[in-house]
This record gives C-alpha cells, structure tokens and sequence, in this order.
C-alpha cells in the first residue's frame, strides 16, 4: 500500500477523501482507494496527471482491499480516452463515449465523469452538463458525495442555480464542500442573502467550516454591505484560528471595505502576520473607494518600501486615486512606473491612463497614451471621447466618435450618452438626431438614462417640443428624467412649463431630489412667482432638502428677486453651513434690490468670518455700490481688491465701475478709467458709458461712446437705438433723423 501511495499520490497535501465511510476522518484512507477496476482518488481537485500516469502504467493487476486480484476493465482505458477529449474541449465527442460505454454496461470509471463536469463547468456547457447527470443517475451513482457535489459546482457555473439547489437538496448526505459548493452557486449569482442564510443552515447541523467557506461567505456579506454580519463572521473566523491565513485576511479587508468601515479594513491589514500584492491591493482600493485618495497613494508608496512589485490591478486602483485628486505629478511618476515594468501595453491600464490624465486636466497626455495603445477597444474610445467632451473640446469628441465607428466598433450606451452631451453643449442639434437614429437603430431608445440624455440634448439645442415628446414617450421615467425636462424649460425661459410639469411629478409620485428643487427655484425667480417659491420652500423643508448647501443659497437667490430680501436675510442667517456662494447669493440679492449699504455690510461681515470673497463676491459688491451711487465706497473696494492681490480684475469688475462713475454722472472720471484700463476695452464697457450718458442726458459722452461701440460692433443695433434716445431728449431733431436713418 505504501509503494502505490508513493507511487501514485507523490503530492498528497492535494487529496481530500470525502468517504464518511473512511477510517479516520483527518487523513485520506489508503484501503479505499484501491476499486476492482482502477486506482482513483476522490477528491475535489484531481490533477490530469494522475489520470495520465495510470493509463501510462497500464497495470494488469490491482490488489483489491480483500487481497484478491482482478484485471483492470478496458473502461479504464476509455476513462483515459475520455479525458483526453474533455482537455481538448471535445465535450460532445466525451459525451458519447460515455454514453457508449453506459450502453454496453461498462461501468465508466468517476474519474470520467468528473472529467466531463469539469469541462462542462469551464465552457458553460449546461446542456452537456445534463446529459452528464443523466448519465450519472443511470449508473446509479448519484449518491455518489463527490459526484453530487461536482454536479452542483457544475450547474451553478453553467448559470443554473435552481438545478445545483436541486441536486443539493436531493443529497442523502453533505460534507462542508457540498455546503461550500451551494453557497459559492448563490454567492456567485448575486444572491448574497441567501449564501448568508445556507451558510447559517450549514452551521446550524453542525458542521464546521473551513476557510473556503468563510472567504465565499464574507465576499456575500460585501456585496450586501452587510457589516453586522461581516463582523460575526470575524469573530467566528478568530475562534477557529484562521485569522492568520492571507486570504481570509484579505477578504476580511475588502469586506470592511466594501461595509464602508476603512478602520477596521485597516486593523486586519495591520494585524495580518504577512501581507502579499492582495493585501496591499485591498487596503489600497479601501482608502480609494472611501474617497480618501491621498491615503491610497501614501500605502502605494509604502508597499513599494516594503520590496513588494505592483501588479496591474494595484496601478488600475491608484491611477484612479490620482484622477480623483487631480494629481498630475504623481500620476505620471506612476507612468513611467508603469513602463518600466512593462504594463503599458495592458488595455485596462491604458484606459485608466486615458481617464487619469484626462481628470487631471491634461487632455494631450491622454490623446498621447491612446494613440500608443497597441490595441483598443470600447472603453478606450470611451474614455478619449470623454476627455475631449469633460475639457469642453465637444467638437472634437463628436469626431472621436466618429473615427471609432470607422474603425469598427460597435458604440456602446455609455458612449452615446457622453456624445450626447457633447451635441447638447455644442446645441449641435443635425448630430443629436443622427445620434437618435443610431440609438434606436440599435435598441438602446428603452433605457432610462439614454431617454433623460437624449431629453437634455433638445433642450439645449432649444427644440423643447421635441424633448416634451421624446420625455411622454418614455417606457420609464426616473427623477433624472423629470428634472432633465423641467430644467430645459426652465434653461428655455419657460419657468410657468416648468412649475406645472413638477405638479405632475408630483401627481405621479415622483420624489424629487435636490437639482430638482434647485431648478424650480430658478424658474419662480425669473417669473418673480414668491407664491410658488414658497410652496417650493415648503416641500423643500418636508423632503429634508433644508440643510443642503446649494438648495439654501438657490432660495436665498429666489427670495431677493422676488424682492423678499428680509426673508432671504433670515434664511441665510439660519442656514447651518454657508459657502462663497451663499455670501454672494445675499450679497447680490441686496445689490439687485439697490441696498447698496446693506450689501457693503454684509461683505464686512464674510471677511470678517473668515470668508475669502471671489471674483463673484466683488462683482456683486461693486454692483451694489454702482446701483446705489456709493461712488467712494464703490472705488474703495475696487482699489482694495487690486492692491491687496485677492482677485485679479476681470471685465466684469471694469464694466461695474465705468456703471458706477457713470450712473453718479462722473463721465470724465469714467472716461479717464477707461482709458487706463490694463485690458483692452470691449464694447461692454462703452455701452454702459453710453447708458449712462442716456440717462443723464449728455449729448457729447454719448456721442464719443457711441463711435467707440458702433467701431467694434457695427451691426449691433442697440447703440444706435440709445443715442436716437440721447438726441430726442435734447431735441436735436437733425441728429436724430441721421442716427434713425
């Protein structure tokens, strides 16, 4: 016995013996691995080698357990034959001899049968995989433990997860690999819950599980977020004392990870006895996904202090680190990291450089690493095409796009919904609907997010009709779906449209989220509707949407152009965080409302906060001053704003103080600015010099203003139509019939 041992087994740390029947429950039993027909092994993963060597020996005699000898059946010869055909993927041609062999009463040997599972499990073959169990019972060998077994991993790898529980529960008998196998079947198909729910059942008959079964078990508990039970399973994992193994403590890393608690994924990580590419791989993508993206990059460094190479997933995890902090330095020592270990060419990882540099704001990097590419494919093209389309170049994703067909590849949905919005913000309305055709032609029309996109793209190219009727049309409709549609009314001036679709969002019991409210209010502050802003209000605060940030400064904007600015006073001051645009919102309200005083204490009041003011702030600031004439407080924050170096002025802050001289009727103070501007004055500063001379009735200035704006822009009729004003209010009937002509 010991010499066929020797001979036969020379690896036995492979070999399981699944007999309940055997002598010791720890070890394999030498006795029964001798059968009248062959030597086999009954295990869970029998190397082809063994099959091989058996054939190869071609013994004529087997002693059996009784001490008889019989001669080896030729059904072990065609066992032999049998897998031979399983390894070349000839499974139907295995089938049939095997079938053969049951016809003529041969008993084929299990190893055959194992042999076809197997295959049957590798290509998917459920309909091979049947006639196998067809064949399995004919033989009556379906009680077989190691048979039945087999079988459940085979349906469940064939995507039949009913039959596995079938044979499952039909079982007079389970070990932990006939749990472990039922458990991966429901773990593997998605159905987290109810793996958690068979692996209590396993417990609860009294069989203890290994490690494989707790692996299967906590990637179930990930999936599910499930961190109560996750955290069971640890302790359970501790008592049993496979802490220690790698795996379970790489596992018990991603699930704490993926339960959102990064803390504990860290102490397993710092309490492992040793860390592999896994290890660090897991802990990695923990701080990742948690979105603290330096953190992730600091581990990166220090698995490479540690003498450990990085592999291709751990460089995917923190490229997409760097992408999420925009960090451009790092993201190309990473490159040349990449190249110097010769992961360049891997498409995945190229893609993740695409995407990186694109985040980062380098668009030619990106366009380099794709065009060095040794191949391509769909999300290669996807990841360019959203490079150009996110760095505003939507032009050029349109041609990206284009060239991708040329080269073949089928367009999948995510890349019709990037150019889509790529048509939508060039208002490239010809192209949107040669997209809508290529989108049904393709039978993508159904899908939800493609439905609210294609919606959005009308809207912006102004046919609100047209988007009306694809959004009616629609099979489903979410809350993107409805705001995408109120949000093209309301970006079309059509605020009434918009109120009235969200009275029927809300008939239809659609909850909206905080866009949504956010572009209600817009709509009830361009038509001045106070009454429907504050029911807008009113549901905000029921729906819990009170506390958001963006939400509170929109209503404090909806309240001041209705005029309410004690009512949007009171709500900024009871907001529970406030940011640089909430300052502006009150700020501007006071401006828009000619509370320049107002406005000019509240801006004392932010800097005094700690707030730093933006190039916003001071437009709104400097507006303020212009519309309640405050010319010397209005100068002083302007040459504040200058020397201090807080924000480099722009047009903006030009065009409201040439406003502010002008409405004061300070026209050579005005005059004077402007031509000492740094930049070159544009035909907005001088139609405010023009309009202030209007109001003021100044013939000469308006004169001088009007040739300045007539030179830069002389087909623009509103010059004209300003000073014809000038010279009617001063009776110069000559001039104006001149200027009207």
């Amino acid at each position: 016995m010991e010499q066929l041992w020797q001979e036969f087994f020379s690896d036995p740390s492979q070999w399981v013996d699944n007999r309940l029947t055997k002598i010791s429950p720890k070890y394999p039993d030498f006795k029964h691995k001798i059968t009248r027909e062959g030597l086999w092994v009954d295990g869970w993963l029998n190397p082809s080698w063994v099959y091989e060597k058996m054939a190869s020996l071609a013994l004529e005699h087997v002693q059996s357990g009784d001490g008889s000898r019989s001669r080896v059946s030729d059904s072990f010869c065609n066992g032999d034959k049998v897998n031979k055909l399983c390894q070349e993927g000839r499974l139907k041609e295995a089938v049939h001899m095997v079938e053969l062999m049951v016809q003529q009463t041969t008993k084929a040997p299990i190893g055959a049968y194992v042999c076809l599972l197997k295959g049957c499990s590798r290509r998917k073959s459920l309909a091979e995989g049947k006639q196998v169990h067809a064949l399995i019972v004919q033989s009556v060998l379906d009680a077989n433990i190691f048979l039945a077994n087999t079988l459940v991993h085979m349906y469940f790898k064939c995507g039949s997860v009913l039959d596995a529980h079938k044979v499952f529960s039909n079982m007079p008998q389970h070990n932990v690999y006939s749990w472990t196998a039922i458990i991966s079947a429901y773990a593997d198909s998605g159905q987290a819950e109810e793996a958690i729910n068979l692996f209590q059942q396993m417990q609860e008959t009294g069989l203890a599980p290994d490690k494989v079964v707790f692996v299967v078990v906590l990637k179930a508990c990930a999936r599910l977020a499930a961190l109560e039970q996750g955290k069971q399973l640890h302790c359970d994992i501790i008592g049993r004392g496979f802490q220690s193994d790698v795996i379970v403590g790489n596992t018990l890393v991603h699930m704490y990870s993926k339960c959102g608690s990064v803390l504990d994924a860290h102490k397993v990580f710092s309490n492992m006895p040793q860390h592999n590419v896994y290890s660090w791989t897991a802990i990695i993508s923990a701080y990742a996904d948690s979105g603290q993206a330096d953190e992730a990059i600091n581990l990166f460094q220090q698995m490479q202090e540690t003498g450990l190479a990085p592999d291709k997933v751990v460089f995917v995890v923190v490229l997409k680190a760097c992408a999420r902090l925009a960090a451009l330095e790092q993201g190309k020592q990473l490159h040349c990291d990449i190249i110097r270990r010769g992961f360049q060419s891997d498409v995945i990882v190229g893609n993740t450089l695409v995407h990186m540099y694109s985040k980062c704001g380098s668009v030619l990097d990106a366009h380099k690493v794709f065009s060095n590419m040794p191949q391509h494919n769909v999300y290669s093209w996807t990841a360019i095409i959203s490079a150009y389309a996110d760095s505003g170049q939507a032009e050029e994703a349109i041609n990206l796009f284009q060239q991708m067909q040329e080269t073949g590849f089928a367009p999948d949905k995510v890349v019709f919904v990037v150019v889509l919005k790529a048509c939508a913000r060039l208002a490239a309305l010809e192209q949107g609907k040669q997209l809508h055709s290529n989108i049904i032609r393709r039978g993508f029309q159904s899908d939800v997010i493609m439905g609210s996109t294609l919606v959005d793209m009308y809207s912006k190219c102004g046919c609100t009709e047209d988007a009306r009727e694809l959004f009616d049309n629609m099979s489903e409709r979410d809350v993107v779906s409805w705001t995408a549609m109120i949000a093209g009314y309301a970006r079309n001036g059509l605020g009434k449209e918009a109120l009235a679709l969200y009275e029927q969002m809300r008939q239809e019991g659609v909850q909206p989220n905080n866009v949504t409210f956010v572009l209600l209010l817009k709509a009830c502050a361009s038509l001045a509707a106070l009454e429907q802003g504050k029911q807008l209000h009113s549901d905000i605060i029921k729906r819990g949407f009170k506390s958001d940030v963006i939400v509170g400064n929109t209503l404090v904007d909806m309240y001041s152009k209705c005029g309410c600015t004690e009512d949007a006073r009171e709500l900024f001051n009871n907001m529970s965080e406030r940011d640089v645009v909430s300052w502006n919102a009150m700020i501007g309200g006071y401006a828009q409302n000619g509370l320049g005083k107002e406005a000019l204490a509240l801006f004392e009041l932010m800097q005094r906060e700690g707030t730093k003011p933006n190039e916003a702030t001071y437009t709104c600031v400097l507006s303020a001053c212009a519309q309640s004439r405050l010319v010397d407080e209005g100068c002083c924050v302007f040459d504040s704003m200058c020397k201090n170096h807080v924000v480099t002025p722009t047009l903006d802050h030009y065009v409201c103080i040439v406003d502010l001289l002008g409405r004061a009727g300070c026209f050579a103070d005005a005059e004077l600015f402007i031509n000492k501007m740094p930049i070159q004055p544009c035909s907005v500063v001088w139609m405010s010099l023009l309009g202030a001379a209007r109001s003021h009735g100044d013939v000469e200035i308006g004169r001088r203003a009007f040739d300045r704006v007539v030179k830069l822009e002389p087909n623009n009729a509103a010059p004209f139509v300003l000073l014809s004003n000038i010279y009617a209010a001063a009776g110069r009937k000559d001039e104006l019939a001149k200027i009207r002509n």
